[in-house]
């Protein structure tokens, strides 16, 4: 029988140890499960991790293809790396901008940093980015604004100590199942509780003791609201604003009315109040996509921190705390060279710019000026700047807003997709290299709370896959011929990366694979062998012995920022981009499934995306839809189609009393979804505005309902 292999799970960023066996015969994987020798989860598995591990949907890539005659065909290894390096090669003829590369937060953190060396070191493109943008850049916008460094300042270990516990504009028991019980098991407590602030009465509002559902699209002004009824109720920790921070008093003297804050977000005064109340003990405030994902969404991020900053909420057992969903989300911030350099090292800087150079040994002059304008950006301009993409597990196609622009831009452009399973995206390329996937990649990956631990393969790869670092190798032997060593083993990768870290806000470079081997993980910044991160920014008494203790214990903070202490935000709303109108009466929201996967490659069901909507909202569209589809195994069901500005994408529809009137629920799994969400970007993070579009319903047309009925016959 082979062995237990243990690695990390990489369906979420809560970064869950597993142990994995190969079956006795061929290939994939024959049993997962958690490993209780793992210290983030103990042994705690989310089911959807395992059985998308161990038996994934989807169409798994095999061979490599090309495209001959506008068909994609099986060929060898070797013509089909040769076809993708003599694109890139022409479309880099014409500038280091020619070719743009698109990554992901679902490689390892070698892989990440190997392609940020090709794209930035070898090719020098500005046109570099990853699918992380479409759901953190907004958080770690804020966490710079705020602390002059990305990444939560809390842990998971801050989460038994928290009294309160404000979950908003996320739904971790759906997302990260696993996180959210620590979460529930200490809100359980007699003197705990869960807050939710959310539109959607979600999975995890169903288990809180109170549920706020504010308008879509109306935290910042929540967020306002709340901050001024602290103020107004004397809830300031003053001592903690005087000694850590800069900027409260400006923050003030713009604060609104809270009374007028709350009705424009939709809230009653008492709700407002309900949340001032709860910041007045250590509390936790955790948020997701549906502050992010916003043109407000760093000016959101950063009034949730404003609000943690001003209650004094930047200790052991309290604070901001963004909720990441790709499993290697943080990893790709710290390595991959795509806002900053490793490290967190500022891009622009010229000294920092320099050493990563040296490193790399390639003319600094080769680096863009700037990190480029982000995905959204970065397909403006395929067909003008770019002539070639090269996009690494990562599905824009699906994944990115206005897909259909998406997908008349990539057809114009020299495509080549590397990924395990047949997306979306692949039906654009020019040329497709198979990648392995979990249970078959070396590396390590890095969870939302700064944790690294080892991802191990218990299984080989067969002979028409290889993984993402010997393909980026491949590659770069044929571009950029001296870029790398002979070949790019994982363990030498880790270690030239781990080394650029050091002295850097992300220091790495205490750690190693042999110490990951004796301690199965272990939290940044950890710049000494025997150091692992903690809380960060913080100095003084944890938890236990504040409580037993008389005030006047010694606390002190350090932050990155140019004055040392924490910064308030200074963010103003903006309206927006698509306010709903009589032809566009609904307002569509777009939130996670708890049994899909991303784009759905992993989880993905040959159906229709379920649309959820009010009894009400249903009811002013009955005679329209008096006339369900008859299928045959579903008995009566209702269709709808959505349409937006942008298109309209046919959709099952379901009576929901946890979503609020006037609003369509759709899930981001579906790959037709984004068809109807419009390209608007924050300013500053250019993170899209993926949660508010103005859409309405119609009925199904003839051919939807026959379509439909045949294929459920």
């Amino acid at each position: 029988m082979t062995e237990l292999v243990p690695t990390t799970c990489m369906r979420c960023a809560v970064g869950c140890g597993h142990v994995q066996q190969a079956p006795d015969r061929g290939y994939g994987l024959d049993t997962v499960r958690g490993d209780a020798g793992h210290p983030v989860n103990q042994g705690l598995a989310c089911q959807r991790g395992v059985s998308e591990t161990a038996d994934p949907d989807g169409e798994w890539l095999t061979r490599p293809l090309v495209r001959e005659d506008g068909d994609l065909v099986p060929t060898t290894w070797e013509s089909a790396v040769e076809r993708a390096a003599e694109g890139l090669e022409a479309a880099l003829e014409g500038g280091d901008d020619g070719v743009a590369v698109l990554g992901s937060g679902q490689q390892t953190n070698e892989a990440a940093y190997a392609l940020g060396k090709l794209a930035r070191g070898g090719f020098g493109t500005l046109y570099y980015d990853a699918n992380t943008t479409l759901c953190m850049a907004s958080a770690v916008t804020a966490y710079y604004d705020a602390f002059g460094s990305d990444a939560p300042p809390p842990t998971y270990d801050d989460i038994p100590e928290a009294e309160r516990h404000v979950v908003w504009g996320a739904n971790p028991a759906a997302a990260h199942p696993v996180m959210f019980r620590w979460i529930r098991q200490s809100a359980d407590a007699d003197d705990s509780e869960l807050i939710v602030v959310d539109p959607v009465h979600s999975e995890t509002a169903e288990a809180a003791d109170h549920h706020v559902p504010l308008e879509p699209g109306a935290d910042l002004a929540l967020a306002r609201a709340v901050l001024a009824r602290v103020v107004e109720t004397g809830r300031v920790d003053r001592e903690f604003v005087d000694e850590a921070t800069v900027g409260f008093e400006a923050l003030r003297a713009d604060l609104p009315d809270a009374a007028e804050a709350a009705e424009m977000a939709g809230v009653s005064l008492a709700d407002v109040d309900k949340l001032a109340e709860a910041l007045e003990d250590p509390s936790l405030l955790y948020w997701g996509m549906g502050i992010n994902q916003s043109v407000n969404g760093t000016a959101a991020a950063g009034a949730l921190i404003d609000l943690c900053l001003t209650t004094g909420n930047l200790r052991p057992g309290s604070g901001p705390f963004s909720l990441t969903g790709q499993a290697n989300s943080m990893g790709t911030r710290v390595c991959s060279s795509k806002g900053s350099w490793p490290g967190h090292r500022p891009f622009g800087d010229p000294a920092h710019r320099r050493e990563v150079a040296e490193t790399w040994d390639v003319p600094v002059s080769r680096f863009p000026d700037d990190p480029g304008p982000g995905p959204v950006g970065i397909v403006d301009v395929v067909g003008d700047d770019v002539e070639a993409v090269y996009a690494v597990a990562t599905n824009p196609v699906a994944g990115m807003p206005d897909a259909t622009r998406v997908r008349e831009k990539l057809d114009d452009a020299f495509l080549v997709v590397q990924d395990a399973f047949h997306s979306e995206t692949v039906e654009y390329a020019d040329v497709v290299l198979p990648a392995a996937t979990w249970g078959e990649s070396e590396g390590t990956t890095t969870n939302m709370e700064r944790t690294v631990s080892r991802v191990r393969a218990a299984t080989e790869t067969p002979p028409g896959v290889k993984t993402d670092l010997e393909l980026i190798g491949a590659l770069a032997d044929r571009l950029v011929p001296d870029l790398f060593d002979d070949s790019l083993e994982p363990d030498s990768v880790f270690a030239e990366f781990v080394g650029l870290t050091e002295g850097t806000p992300a220091d790495l470079s205490g750690i190693s694979y042999d110490r990951l081997e004796d301690e199965t993980a272990v939290r940044w910044p950890a710049p000494e062998p025997d150091v692992s991160g903690g809380y960060r920014y913080y100095e003084g008494p944890d938890a236990d012995e504040r409580d037993g203790a008389a005030d006047g214990l010694d606390e002190s903070w350090s932050f990155y920022t140019p004055s040392g202490r924490a910064e308030f935000s200074t963010g103003e709303a903006r309206p927006l981009p698509e306010p709903t109108d009589e032809s566009y009466p609904f307002t569509l929201t777009t939130a996670r499934r708890p049994d899909a996967y991303n784009t759905g490659v992993r989880t993905r069901e040959d159906e229709l995306p379920t649309a959820r909507v009010s009894p009400a909202t249903a009811a002013a569209f009955a005679d329209e839809f008096e006339s369900p589809v008859e299928t045959a195994d579903e008995g009566d069901e209702r269709y709808a189609r959505v349409v937006s500005r942008r298109a309209s994408v046919m959709a099952r529809v379901e009576v929901d009393e946890a979503i609020p009137d006037g609003v369509v629920w759709l899930p981001i799994h579906h790959p037709a979804v984004n068809d109807l969400t419009l390209p608007a970007v924050d300013p500053r993070s250019n993170e899209p505005n993926f949660k508010q579009c103005a859409v309405r319903l119609e009925p199904p047309r003839d051919r939807d309902v026959a379509a439909v009925a045949e294929a459920s016959a």
